[in-house]
């Protein structure tokens, strides 16, 4: 069974986040970039996947620009078996990446994709979503606990209440939340043989995918600084303040 497992290229968690002075965007010039910590999980369930024997092949598929093949190096240096680079200087958007890896799910045919469930960069949450409805597969998103056996994966998935069992058909798709596992620690001699390992590279024309955004950025703005706390001599001041400061009560 082949696993495909889409990554994203991201603004390193540990950066502090600026917006450039016009608005437009976030400023990533000379920033550290990271592969998105919840695909990171995602290969990290896949490769334990292989060492189970229940994956034959583990695919890192990434979408974007030349410096993604950094992220997809680091997907084969966990365990990844090889890796397809949609190269586009495009700004691709949710439905743009999930037609994209529609496009590769036809092609490798593989039985189960699995990715994080949202990018920390955008925070959108639908590529996986959005694939499994292109695509015409049954999902099971946040997955805190995944099982494969006997064509069947048992997903149990994290939701406001408490804990969800799923049990879905492969092939499938899966996006992966926090506490499905601890990623391992890339070692150097996995670094230097993950070089030697196939990459792949196409354009989103060579699968007929048009990547042209749907959505316009307006502005981007920092969030307002919050101000100072006070402190209350009594209850009643307390409720003073809600009333007629906060209007809150």
């Amino acid at each position: 069974m082949k696993v495909l497992v889409p990554v994203k290229r991201v603004v390193d968690y540990n950066v502090k986040v600026r917006v450039k002075s016009d608005q437009s965007g976030v400023d990533i010039a000379n920033v550290k970039m990271s592969m998105n910590p919840f695909d990171e999980i995602a290969v990290e369930e896949a490769v334990r996947l292989k060492e189970k024997g229940v994956a034959t092949e583990v695919i890192a598929v990434s979408c974007g620009v030349a410096q993604c093949q950094e992220t997809l190096r680091t997907a084969m240096a966990i365990g990844a078996d090889r890796a397809i680079l949609v190269q586009t200087d495009e700004e691709l958007q949710p439905l743009a990446v999930a037609k994209i890896l529609k496009a590769l799910v036809d092609k490798e045919q593989p039985g189960l994709v699995i990715l994080g469930k949202q990018a920390i960069d955008d925070d959108c949450n639908q590529t996986g979503q959005m694939l499994a409805a292109l695509a015409d597969l049954p999902q099971a998103t946040f997955a805190s606990k995944v099982e494969v056996a006997d064509g069947k994966a048992k997903v149990t998935r994290e939701v406001d209440g408490g804990l969800e069992t799923l049990e879905v058909t492969l092939p499938a798709v899966i996006t992966t939340d926090l506490r499905l596992n601890e990623p391992r620690y890339v070692t150097l001699p996995n670094i230097m043989k993950a070089k030697k390992k196939q990459l792949d590279t196409v354009k989103p024309e060579d699968l007929g995918v048009d990547v042209k955004p749907r959505l316009k950025t307006l502005k981007v703005t920092e969030p307002p600084k919050r101000g100072a706390g006070v402190k209350v001599p009594d209850v009643a001041t307390l409720v003073q303040k809600l009333k007629t400061e906060a209007k809150v009560i």
